[in-house]
């Protein structure tokens, strides 16, 4: 019997060849549909944009209310049988007094724009001067410990002095009246700038200071580089309060030196009986301070350190 023996076709005989299993790679759309979907871009609630909107509209609202309460209780104050005019004489006066406020009828009889921008220009020479000797001496006695020791008294001591008590040592040492009042908003003013100034300088970390003592700076690269950027909210925050104090010191300095200016013109309506004018310029005082103080505060958010 033979043997049957299996027989391997080689592939050179005609047969096909086995093929070989390669990955096929899956069409675009099936690989764009298998992704997960993309995330869809987080929306305020319904109640969080109620609440905003809330929020902007009572901002807008209280203020009116306050105003307008004011407003009422001054109306009902003015007819209890006094002699305070109400807010509609006051408002038709003040259509009067600015209609024409750059009127000048004689050296002691001109418009409130002239007696405003008189005490502006009062305000901007002492405050300036303020500014000027304050504010690096506020660097000085928050840089160095001796000097803090040695003023601190003497600015405890004089901080509290009323402004006004200030004003005859102006008049007896510089003969006059405008510089006397210059020189009562530069005294008033002057220690916000430096308080502020000192405490912002103490508060640097203690950390700063060594470095610059391993790196050898020199003291100007120390204030411009370390000491400058990290006061400079201290310094603004003191300017700020010092305006406020330059401006309310400026209205009684001048209702007792006299000339021009919004604090004569307020004693000069008292002394005419005319309440009206006096009710506008408190009104008119009060918007020059605002706008004052509200500039100081935007050029501080400009300046913020970070």
């Amino acid at each position: 019997m033979s043997a049957v023996l299996p027989v391997k076709e080689s592939a050179g005989m005609g047969s096909a060849p086995a093929a070989e299993s390669k990955p096929v790679a899956a069409p675009a759309a099936a690989a764009v549909a298998a992704a997960p979907p993309a995330a869809a871009p987080h929306l305020p609630s319904r109640s969080i944009i109620l609440a905003r909107r809330r929020a902007r509209i009572l901002r807008v609202v209280a203020p009116v209310l306050g105003f307008a309460l004011f407003v009422l209780v001054w109306q009902l104050i003015s007819h209890t049988g006094g002699q305070l005019p109400g807010p509609a004489k006051v408002w038709t006066s003040a259509l009067e007094v600015f209609a024409d406020p750059f009127y000048q009828k004689g050296p002691n009889d001109q418009g409130i724009g002239w007696n405003i921008l008189s005490s502006l220009k009062r305000v901007g020479l002492g405050f300036g001067m303020a500014a000027l000797v304050g504010i690096p001496m506020g660097f000085m006695v928050g840089r160095f410990r001796f000097l803090d020791h040695m003023t601190s008294p003497i600015i405890s001591l004089l901080r509290p002095v009323s402004p006004l008590a200030w004003l005859p040592i102006g008049l007896l040492v510089f003969k006059g009246a405008n510089p006397a009042a210059i020189w009562t908003i530069f005294i008033s003013s002057i220690w916000p700038m430096i308080i502020n100034t000192a405490m912002g300088v103490r508060q640097i970390p203690t950390d700063y200071m060594n470095v610059a003592k391993v790196l050898n700076l020199s003291e100007w690269k120390i204030f411009t580089k370390i000491l400058f950027p990290a006061v400079l909210p201290f310094v603004l925050t003191g300017v700020r309060l010092a305006i406020g104090v330059a401006w309310l010191v400026i209205v009684a300095a001048e209702m007792l030196t006299g000339g021009v200016g919004i604090g004569f013109w307020v004693w000069d309506e008292w002394n005419n009986l005319n309440v009206q004018h006096i009710i506008i310029a408190i009104f008119v005082v009060g918007v020059v301070g605002l706008l004052l103080e509200n500039a100081l505060m935007l050029l501080a958010r400009h300046f913020e350190y970070k």
